[in-house]
């Protein structure tokens, strides 16, 4: 028995049987061939054809009720060939890509030389915004005397005063209806819903 082959030997041997022959073949005459002419194990001679119709390596046609398998040499140097071209062209687009930024690196580091001009520049520029940040926080301390925030305490204080008296008015009227519909006393009505005494509009 010979050296177990991979599928990719199983691949190149089945390709080499279409080439060398030029014909094409139904499954039933490649699981003959295959284990004579190549050492492929017929069993596994079905998924190699697959595999390779799948990539595109070899036709697939049905004619009748049986498929025909079939792959020219010259139909691989032409996908080759086209390839090749493909790959050249995209190498080429990279090329250009990347001169273009080795040209915007170029531009971007101009008047950036490390000179003690720059240096004190930088430094200065570090301190500015330290400096800033300091006087930020510092202004957050005396965040609450803002007069925008302090108008919209006052605009949410008096909105929220509002809805108090709202709900308090309510309140009042339901005391009004219970006590003419069911001849209720106030205190007895205040008490069966804990309402102090001194509950009134704020």
């Amino acid at each position: 028995m010979g050296p177990r082959l991979s599928l990719e030997e199983k691949r190149k041997r089945m390709m080499d049987i279409f080439h060398e022959s030029q014909e094409p073949y139904l499954l039933k005459e490649l699981e003959r061939i295959g284990p004579k002419q190549k050492g492929i194990v017929s069993q596994s001679v079905k998924d190699v054809v697959q595999s390779l119709v799948d990539d595109g390596m070899c036709h697939c046609e049905k004619i009748g009720s049986s498929n025909f398998f079939w792959s020219f040499p010259s139909e691989v140097a032409v996908k080759r060939a086209n390839k090749r071209a493909e790959l050249e062209k995209e190498l080429a687009q990279m090329q250009a890509k990347n001169k273009e930024l080795t040209d915007s690196i170029g531009e971007a580091l101009l008047g950036r030389e490390q000179t003690d001009e720059r240096a004190n520049l930088l430094e200065e520029l570090a301190e500015t915004e330290a400096s800033f940040k300091e006087q930020q926080a510092e202004l957050q301390k005396f965040k609450e005397c803002d007069p925008v925030l302090m108008n919209q305490k006052r605009e949410e204080a008096r909105m929220a005063r509002d809805a108090a008296n709202r709900w308090t008015d309510n309140i009042f009227i339901m005391q009004s209806w219970v006590r003419d519909k069911f001849n209720m006393d106030m205190d007895q009505f205040n008490k069966h819903f804990e309402i102090p005494a001194d509950f009134d509009n704020v």
